[in-house]
This record gives structure tokens, sequence and C-alpha cells, in this order.
């Protein structure tokens, strides 16, 4: 795992902006607080929330359903309104759109505390998403007008990526402890007073940045929201209405209409949403599907562990929050070795190598019951994680070499919105197998069994289309 932008962060230190001004030796670390604030509240939300999951359930007597929809809730408008994020940051300045981002996440997160019952916190986690999609993709950008030297900008990513990986490490354990000591509610009040002093610090430290015309390309904005709407309702209803109701086929029927439509815009377009050289080699379309596929695994996993945590071993948040430390700490350890690993034998390696361990290990998961010892179920699940963390860094390596400087802005942009997209089907799958199976001796195995098939789905594609990157890697090193 890893922070959504971190394909963006690779886009920045591999094709820099020329330094220009002394305010790089000024600047300090607070611009670069002020900034990772929100970043990490937002990165913090996609993880807390699944240990509050059984508490929100019986506060708010929510079914499985609502549940879904409120991890969900998040990762949609998260992910269709990504890359709309960025046009806007670049139309309307990054500055300006990161401050009214911001504003809206702490909003949402005071109306999520606030919320009364289900339907109300779902449309308050939604409103949240909004507000992450758009101050995270300035974030990244405003960080590169603050440090303007290389030197100094490559220094500050490093403590950036390194804070963001250990929020994502720590956000169980911290959810448990909030909600052990304060209740649920916690988990998103505690984001207002860090919220605002985010925005004060942004607003005094942060410089203003001036936009320029970029097109919004509306028509695809809107037939991806409609498509990814359309797929969510179709996913998360569809065992509660049945799956050949009437009103999951006219919801499958929109999904396939707007992805219709959405691609032959694209086709068609003469500014398409992403330029067309990107789909000139294969790889570019390989990696999008290996993202998809790894956050699909990453995120439905941590949705339905936590529950089997709670619900099946009978864990309380905060033992819960306990229990995942060890499974999350290993991802900050995969991500280091990715980079070294890299450095020396180009992407192709830590990608086959951590997919193949995270494949092995999940599938061994299939055998677990309530009755499994921690010890065991904690090691499996670490390895699991290792792999998968080893592979992300690599993947995000490939998409940045086949785009190149002219489109690393909006690979970077493609690839995140592509593993949002991943992490929303597959919290929605994990979902309905809880709901459509009884027991946790048969849905340990399905659910366990579809990741495995996902990892594994991505293993095939590096091994057939990773190939290229790896000689065009060795040719540079010699």
């Amino acid at each position: 795992m890893s922070c959504p932008s971190t394909p963006a962060a690779a886009a920045l230190a591999a094709h820099p902006p020329a330094a220009s001004t002394a305010l790089t030796a000024r600047a300090g670390m607070l611009p670069l607080v002020a900034l990772a604030i929100g970043f990490v509240m937002a990165m913090l939300d996609v993880t807390v929330v699944n240990v509050a999951l059984s508490n929100i359930a019986a506060s708010l007597n929510a079914p499985l359903s609502a549940l879904v929809w409120i991890v969900d809730g998040y990762t949609l408008t998260f992910a269709a309104m990504l890359l709309v994020g960025g046009a806007l940051a670049d139309r309307f300045g990054a500055r300006r759109l990161y401050l009214a981002g911001l504003f809206l996440f702490v909003l949402a997160s005071l109306l999520c505390g606030a919320a009364p019952n289900g339907p109300f916190l779902i449309a308050a986690r939604l409103l949240q998403g909004l507000g992450a999609a758009f101050f995270m993709p300035s974030s990244l950008s405003l960080l590169t007008h603050v440090y303007e030297d290389d030197r100094v900008r490559a220094r500050m990513l490093g403590v950036w990526s390194a804070t963001v990986g250990l929020a994502a490490a720590a956000g169980p354990l911290l959810g448990g402890v909030l909600i052990h000591w304060l209740g649920w509610r916690s988990v998103f009040l505690i984001n207002v007073p860090v919220g605002l002093l985010g925005l004060l610090m942004a607003r005094k430290l942060i410089p203003q940045v001036a936009g320029h015309a970029r097109a919004l390309h509306l028509f695809s904005h809107l037939a991806g929201v409609v498509m990814l709407a359309g797929l969510s309702f179709v996913l998360i209803q569809g065992p509660v209405y049945g799956w050949a109701s009437p009103r999951i086929l006219a919801a499958l029927a929109v999904t396939v209409l707007a992805a219709v439509a959405l691609v032959r815009h694209e086709l068609r377009g003469i500014a398409p949403l992403l330029p067309k050289a990107l789909f000139a080699t294969p790889q570019f379309a390989a990696a999008n599907g290996i993202g998809f596929l790894i956050n699909f695994g990453v995120y439905g996993n941590l949705f339905y562990l936590a529950l089997f945590l709670q619900q099946g071993r009978g864990a309380d948040a905060l033992q819960t929050g306990l229990q995942l430390v060890p499974m999350m700490a290993v991802i900050f350890f995969g991500n280091l070795m990715s980079g070294r690993m890299s450095a020396h034998w180009g992407p192709r390696v830590p990608l086959l190598l951590g997919l193949s361990v995270g494949t092995v290990f999940t599938a061994l998961a299939m055998g677990f019951s309530p009755a499994t010892p921690y010890w065991l179920l904690a090691l499996v699940c670490a390895s699991a994680n290792l792999g998968i963390s080893t592979a992300i860094p690599a993947m995000t390596t490939v998409v940045m070499q086949v785009a190149g400087k002219a489109h690393a802005n909006s690979a970077a942009a493609a690839l995140n919105a592509n593993r949002q997209i991943g992490a929303l089907v597959g919290v929605a799958l994990m979902g309905a197998i809880l709901h459509s199976v009884s027991g946790w001796n048969l849905r340990n195995p399905l659910a366990f069994g579809v990741m495995a098939v996902g990892y594994a789905g991505a293993l095939w594609l590096v091994w057939r289309f990773v190939g290229v990157v790896k000689e065009q890697w060795q040719v540079r090193r010699a």
C-alpha cells in the first residue's frame, strides 16, 4: 500500500521544475507540515473508518450495505472527482483549490461526527471524498512551488513519503485508540481542529499560484461519475435487492451506457481526458490494470479483515487496531525494499517477486477460521502485505517511464484514479460476499480466494507486458 498520490510524487521527483528563487532556502519544514496535515488526514480516513465499522453499525443500527457505503462513499467521490480536482487546480490556482478542498473536508468531517443515522453519515462521507479530491492533487504541486531547489525538493519528498507511509500504517491503531476512549465519532471529529490548523498554516505559509486556462472535459468527467456511481450501486445493493431486480438491472444498464459513452467520447475527442500517446504501448494500460488489481486486493482485504477480527473473532476496536499493526507496519519496509531493488534490477523484479509473494500468502489465508491462532493470521497477512507493498512503487516507476516527461502528470492522475476505483470495487465485492455467504468458514475461502485471483491477474500482466521496460532500464543503466 502507498499513498494515493504516490504516482504524482514520482512524477515530480523524476521531472522537477527548474529552481528560480531563494524561497527554498528560507522555507524550512513548516510549509511541508502545513501541506502534509491535510494529506495525512485524508490518508488516515481511508483506514481508520474500517476499525470503527462494528461500532457504527451498533450505534446507528446500520446494515452491512450501509457499512460498505460508508467506506466506499468516500472512495467513490474521491476517485470520480480526482481528475476534476487536478484540472480545477490548474485553472483556478493550486493554493486556492487546496484551501477550498481542505475546508470542505473539515466541514464534512464535522458532519460525519454529528451524523444521526446511516444515510446522513454516507452523505457526509461522499462530501469528504469530494473535499479530498480537490485538495490532494494540489498538495504536491504546491510542494514544488515552495521547494524549488531540486535537491531540497527531493529530500522533502522523501520526508513526505515516509510521513504518509507511517500514517497509513498507524491508521488502524490510532482509530482503535480513539474509538476505545472517545467513541467512533472521534475518528471524524479529530479532523476538525487538525484541519483548521492546516488551513491557518497553509494560508500563512503557502504562496499563491496563478492558474491557467485548461479544458475541463465536462462530458468525460460526468460520464465517469455516472459510471462509477452506477457500478457502486450494483455491487453494494445487488445482494440487498437481488441481482436480477429491476433496480439493479437498470443501474447496470446505466453503468454500461456511461462507460460506452466515455470510451467513444475519448476516442473521438479532439482534446481527450488522457493523451492518446499514453496508449501507444501496452505497458501503460497494463500498469493501470496492475494498479487497479493491487488496490482491489489491499483495500478489500483491509475492509474484510477488520470485520473478520471484530465479528468473527470477537475483538473490540482497540484490539482490532493493535492486531492490525504488524500487518500494516510491514508496508513501510516493503516500500523501502522496492526502491532499492528497482535501482539494481529495474521495476520488473520487485513487481514479479512482490506479487508472487502476495498471491501465495493471500491464497494461504483461504484456510483462516475464527479459531485460527492470531500469530498465524498475523504472519500470513503481514507476508502478503510485505509482498504487495514491494510491488507498488515499482508499478509507479513503470507508469512514469512509459509516460515520459510530456505526459507524467496525466499518467500519474490516471493511475491514481484507477487505483481508487480498484479500492472501491474491492470493498464493494467483499461486502457482497459478506452479505451473500453465511459463516466465516465459507466466507474466508471465497473472499481471500477472490483477492488471490486479483493479485495473480496483476502478476500475469507484469509477466506479459512489463518485460520491455526492464530492457529499457538495463540500457539506461549501461
